[in-house]
């Protein structure tokens, strides 16, 4: 074998070696990152009675984003927040509550 091509396998094999235990850990990892998005943006989510949260499964790039849904305290109708969670900063931003009239959200049921 060229003496050159060594090096070549052995970075490919490096390669396929780290990709293929990323993969393996990425699902925990986007579990861990929508659990820890929904936790947030349900902590902020103060003026709320029975809030639940919907995650986008992956956000963008920079933030995580989350559908906050509840009552607000003293209220009869339901409203929704959009939730901001900033990725290297680990904090979040509420938006403004919107109405049914303005946006529907149906959270999921919970498995059992």
């Amino acid at each position: 074998m060229p003496s050159r091509l060594i090096p070549a396998l052995a970075l490919s094999a490096a390669a396929a070696l780290a990709a293929s235990s990323a993969a393996a850990s990425s699902g925990d990892a986007w579990e861990s990152f929508r659990a820890e998005v929904s936790q947030k943006c349900l902590a902020a989510a103060t003026s709320l009675e029975k809030a639940s949260a919907v995650v986008d499964p992956f956000g963008s790039e920079s933030f995580g984003l989350a559908l906050v849904t509840g009552t607000p305290k003293g209220a009869d109708t339901a409203v929704t927040q959009i939730c901001v969670f900033d990725k290297q900063k680990k904090t979040v931003e509420l938006g403004g509550e919107l109405t049914v009239e303005t946006v529907t959200v149906t959270a999921p049921a919970k498995a059992k």
